[in-house]
C-alpha cells in the first residue's frame, strides 16, 4: 500500500504532530510536517495515517496551510468526545482491545472519517485513564487499572498543588511575611525541613527539590534559613541532633507514667525496709548549673580509718524495667547537655526533682558504705537501701574554697588522693586534658570558651569516689557470679610513661595510643581504670547503664537472684553502644559547632597552636586555646616539631559549613 500524500501524527516532547507523507524508502518515512520540517521517522513512530490521499500538485505553503487547518480542526474535535462514557460501552464487551476506527465512531456517533479517527486516539493520549494505545489497536482497562490510575491521578494533582501553592507560601515567608498560611505549609516545611537534614535519603528528597527550586530557594543554606524565617528553627539550631533523630519529648506513656509518682516522705521511704541515713551530714558537689543531682557523700572518722558513705539516687525504685520511663530511658541512653539545652533521659518531675538528691528533701538511695583506712585501702563495705537527706550543697569551686577549712571536705579530698595513688599504681592511666566549658549568650551571639582547670582537689575528691562506687558495685554483682554490664579495656597499644603527666602533648599521643573500650556482661579488667573488674551505676539519673546495674543489684540485695540474664543484657549493652555511637557523634558536632562561632569572632587573629603531627603534606596542630584540633599545609611554621606551640592565623571560619581554614 502506497503512503505517500497520505497525512500521518505522530507525537514530539508530548504533542501531536500533523505531517504529510513525501516519500517512504520501505525503513523510513519522509514527512514533512505542519511546522515546515522536514523529518525522518520510522513507520511505527505514527500513531495515525489517513485513509484518504492529500491531492497531488499542491505547493509547499498550500501543503502546510492544510496541515495546520487539519490540526486545528482535529484539536477542536476532542472537546466533546467523553471518554467514560466510550469506557463504559466499550468495558461490557467481550473483547479488551478495539480497533480505533470502531471506538471513535461510539465517540462521535456516526462513521468515523480521519478526522474523527484523529481526534479520539489525541483524547485517549491527553487523558490515560481508561485506554491505552498499543501498536495501532485500543486497549480497555480493566475498572482495578481505571480505579488505581484514578488514584494515582489524583495524587499526581495534588502534589502538582502542592507544589504550586507551597513554592508561592515558601517565598512569601523568605520574603519576609512569616504569618503567610496555606493548606499544605505544614507539609511543605516538613519536606524543607527533611531535605536540609537528610539530602537525597530524605523519603520526598525529589518533591522538595522541585519545590525549592519553583520558590527560586536553590542555594546550599536556603532551606535553613527558611526553617529560621518560618520561626521553626533558631539561628543556631541543633542541626547534629535533629540528623541523629534522637528524641527530646516524652511519649505521652512515659509522661502519665512519671505524674503518678510525687515527693517521698521518711514514713513512705521507710515502708521499703531501707536504712534511714536522713540524720548523716551527706554533701553534693557539682557544677554550678547542675540541676540533677546524683550523688552524695558523707565520711565519719572510725578510729584511725574512714567510714564514708557514697549515696546514689535510688532512681530503680521509680523506673521499673517493664514501663513507659524505661522504654524512653533505652531509646535515649544517656542524658545530653549542650551549652543552650539539656536532653534528659528521664522527665524532669524524676530528674530533677524526685529522684534528685535535693538538698533538704528526703529522698531514696543506694547506700555504699565503705570503710577505708588512712592509706585508702578498702577494708570492708556494706550496700543497702537507705533514705538520706542531703544537708550541704557546693559547686565545685565553693568546694574548693573549703579544702582545707572545712574538716570533712579536708578529710574526704585526702582519702581521694590515696585512692588515686593506689590506681595508678595498680596501672590506672590518668590523662587530664582540660575540659573546654563552652558558654553561650541567651541571644546566641557571644560564645565564650575556657578551659577548665585539669585536676582540681575537688573535682578529684568526687570523681575517685564515683570510681570507687563503680568498681565496688561492680564487684558486688561479680562475687555473686550474676551476669552484669562490665566496662573493660585492654592495656594501651603502646604506653608512653607509667605516672601522671601533666604535658598536655604527652597525653594527646597517649589518648591515641589507648585501646578502644568493651562493654560486657562477665567482668574483666579495665586498664585506664587500674581494677580487675568495673561498671558505672553512680548516675542512674543520666544513664541507662547505671540505671540497668541499679535494678540488678537492688533485686540481688532483696535477695530475688539476677532480674537480668544474660541474653537480655546483652541485648541492652548492643542498644547502649548503638545509640551511644550516635550521640558521640552529636556532641562532637555541636562542641565543634560552638567552638566554630567562637572562631567566627576571631576571625583574622593570631593564635596559638601546639603542633601534634607533622608529614609531608599537612601539619596537624590543635589551638591551645580552645583545643579544636585543625591541619594546615606543610610549608610554614618554620618547621617546628610536634609538642613546639606556633602561631597560626584564622583565615576562615563558617559554623554553618563546618569550615575552619588555619593559615601560616
Amino acid at each position: 500500500m502506497t503512503v505517500q500524500g497520505k497525512i500521518g501524527e505522530y507525537i514530539e516532547h508530548g504533542k501531536f504532530i500533523c505531517a504529510m507523507v513525501m516519500e517512504d524508502t520501505g525503513k523510513r518515512l519522509r514527512l514533512l510536517n505542519q511546522n515546515g520540517r522536514e523529518v525522518s521517522l520510522a513507520h511505527s513512530r505514527l500513531v495515525h495515517l489517513s485513509r484518504a490521499t492529500h491531492p497531488h500538485r499542491l505547493s509547499r505553503e498550500e501543503l502546510l496551510r492544510d496541515l495546520k487547518e487539519v490540526a486545528e480542526r482535529r484539536r477542536e474535535m476532542m472537546a466533546p468526545v467523553d471518554l467514560a462514557a466510550i469506557w463504559e460501552l466499550a468495558s461490557d464487551g467481550p473483547e479488551g482491545l478495539f480497533d480505533p476506527v470502531f471506538l471513535a465512531g461510539l465517540a462521535f456517533g456516526e462513521d468515523a472519517d480521519d478526522d474523527h479517527v484523529a481526534a479520539f486516539l489525541r483524547c485517549i493520549f491527553v487523558d490515560r485513564l481508561y485506554f491505552k494505545y498499543r501498536e495501532g489497536r485500543i486497549v480497555v482497562h480493566e475498572p482495578e487499572v481505571v480505579a488505581q490510575l484514578r488514584l494515582q491521578h489524583e495524587r499526581e494533582q495534588q502534589k502538582e498543588a502542592l507544589l504550586a501553592n507551597g513554592s508561592r507560601g515558601l517565598r512569601e515567608i523568605w520574603d519576609g511575611d512569616r504569618g503567610a498560611a496555606w493548606p499544605e505549609r505544614d507539609a511543605c516545611l516538613d519536606l524543607v525541613r527533611d531535605y536540609y537534614l537528610h539530602g537525597n535519603d530524605a523519603p520526598e528528597s525529589a518533591t522538595a527539590r522541585e519545590l525549592l527550586k519553583r520558590a527560586e530557594l536553590t542555594r546550599p543554606h536556603d532551606p535553613f534559613f527558611l526553617m529560621v524565617k518560618a520561626g521553626l528553627w533558631g539561628k543556631n539550631e541543633n542541626l547534629a541532633l535533629l540528623r541523629a533523630g534522637l528524641p527530646v519529648a516524652f511519649s505521652k506513656a512515659a509522661m502519665a507514667e512519671a505524674a503518678t509518682f510525687a515527693a517521698p516522705t521518711v514514713t513512705e521511704l521507710l515502708v521499703d525496709r531501707r536504712r534511714d541515713f536522713t540524720g548523716l551530714r551527706l554533701l553534693t558537689i557539682d557544677g554550678a548549673g547542675t540541676r540533677d543531682y546524683d550523688d552524695a557523700l558523707h565520711i565519719e572518722k572510725r578510729g584511725d580509718d574512714f567510714l564514708v558513705g557514697i549515696h546514689i539516687a535510688d532512681v530503680a525504685r521509680y523506673v521499673r524495667p517493664d514501663g513507659p520511663l524505661f522504654a524512653e530511658a533505652a531509646a535515649r541512653v544517656t542524658s545530653l547537655y549542650f551549652p543552650e539545652q539539656q536532653v534528659p533521659m528521664l522527665p524532669a518531675v524524676l530528674s530533677e526533682d524526685i529522684c534528685s538528691l535535693v538538698a533538704g528533701q528526703p529522698r531514696a538511695a543506694m547506700s555504699f558504705l565503705v570503710l577505708l583506712s588512712a592509706e585508702g585501702e578498702v577494708l570492708d563495705f556494706d550496700l543497702v537501701a537507705s533514705v538520706v537527706t542531703v544537708k550541704r550543697r557546693l559547686s565545685y569551686d565553693e568546694a574548693e574554697g573549703l579544702l582545707e577549712s572545712d574538716e570533712e571536705l579536708r578529710q574526704l579530698a585526702m582519702l581521694s588522693r590515696k585512692l588515686q595513688q593506689r590506681r595508678v599504681e595498680a596501672g590506672a592511666l590518668l590523662l587530664p586534658i582540660p575540659d573546654v566549658n563552652v558558654r553561650v549568650a541567651p541571644d546566641g551571639n557571644t560564645v565564650a570558651v575556657e578551659l577548665a582547670e585539669v585536676d582540681t582537689g575537688s573535682r578529684t575528691l568526687v570523681a575517685e569516689f564515683m570510681v570507687l562506687a563503680n568498681t565496688l558495685g561492680a564487684q558486688f554483682v561479680a562475687e555473686r557470679e550474676v551476669p552484669g554490664l562490665y566496662r573493660c579495656q585492654e592495656p594501651p597499644r603502646k604506653r608512653l610513661f607509667s605516672t601522671p603527666q601533666t604535658d598536655l602533648f604527652l597525653n594527646y599521643r597517649q589518648r591515641r595510643q589507648l585501646s578502644p573500650g568493651q562493654l560486657l556482661t562477665k567482668p574483666k579488667a579495665h586498664s585506664g581504670v587500674g581494677v580487675v573488674q568495673y561498671t558505672t551505676v553512680t548516675s542512674p539519673i543520666r544513664r541507662l547503664l547505671d540505671l540497668v546495674m541499679q535494678q540488678q543489684i537492688k533485686h540481688l540485695l532483696a535477695g530475688k537472684g539476677a532480674l537480668y540474664r544474660r541474653e537480655a543484657l546483652n541485648d541492652l549493652a548492643a542498644t547502649i553502644l548503638t545509640t551511644q555511637g550516635r550521640i558521640n557523634l552529636v556532641r562532637q558536632q555541636r562542641h565543634r559547632y560552638w567552638l566554630l562561632k567562637y572562631l567566627e569572632m576571631r576571625e583574622g587573629e593570631r593564635l596559638d597552636a601546639l603542633v601534634l603531627e607533622r608529614g609531608p603534606k599537612r601539619v596537624q596542630v590543635v589551638l591551645t586555646d580552645c583545643l579544636l584540633e585543625s591541619d594546615l599545609p606543610a610549608g610554614g611554621g618554620g618547621g617546628a616539631s610536634p609538642g613546639e606551640v606556633v602561631g597560626v592565623r584564622v583565615e576562615r571560619v563558617n559554623a554553618l559549613d563546618n569550615l575552619l581554614r588555619l593559615g601560616w
